[in-house]
């Protein structure tokens, strides 16, 4: 029986990305309330529509496609594997992203429309690659640890509040909900 996807190779593509039924889950959440100050690690925050998380520094401008960060859960053992810390994770207060998700590949949602919680949602806009900062945080060889394992950015299209536990889902396509 011939794979059930097979004919257009448009199609099957577009029907691959399309499917993503797992649900993610917020690990953890962190805010920078300064440039270069500490995380500040909390169990909620107020996501601003088309702006940011409230109490992080972060200024992004309207339509900024960098308003919110997101990590990988998963990641974080792969970066201290990296190091020569195997079987550690890495504290996410270190990378300084905003939300740390685990069981759903973030970068499958690029370019997607994701639910977190009841209320908010946000649209995947690109990488967040790291930066020199990781090698003065992570010693030597931080940066290229952190390399394909710096998260994401995010534009908060609906705001609201974020909770660590609350699902991360993608929201299907707009293509996918016309019959």
């Amino acid at each position: 029986m011939p794979f059930p996807f097979f004919g257009d190779s448009k199609s099957t593509i577009a029907q691959l990305l399309s499917t993503l039924p797992q649900q993610g889950r917020v690990e953890w959440i962190g805010l920078r309330p300064a440039r270069r100050e500490p995380m500040q690690v909390v169990a909620e925050a107020e996501a601003e529509a088309d702006r940011h998380l409230r109490g992080d520094h972060a200024r992004p401008r309207p339509g900024g496609k960098r308003q919110l960060t997101l990590m990988q859960h998963e990641h974080l053992g792969a970066v201290g594997g990296f190091l020569g810390q195997a079987g550690e994770l890495i504290d996410p207060a270190r990378l300084r992203r905003n939300l740390v998700v685990s069981g759903l590949n973030l970068l499958a949602l690029k370019n997607r429309q994701v639910r977190i919680g009841e209320d908010v949602i946000i649209e995947i806009t690109g990488e967040c690659h790291p930066c020199s900062r990781m090698e003065e945080e992570l010693g030597a060889g931080g940066y290229n640890a952190m390399r394909g394992h710096g998260g994401l950015t995010a534009r908060i299209v609906q705001g609201g509040p974020i909770r660590v536990g609350d699902l991360v889902q993608a929201i299907a396509p707009k293509e996918a909900n016309q019959d």
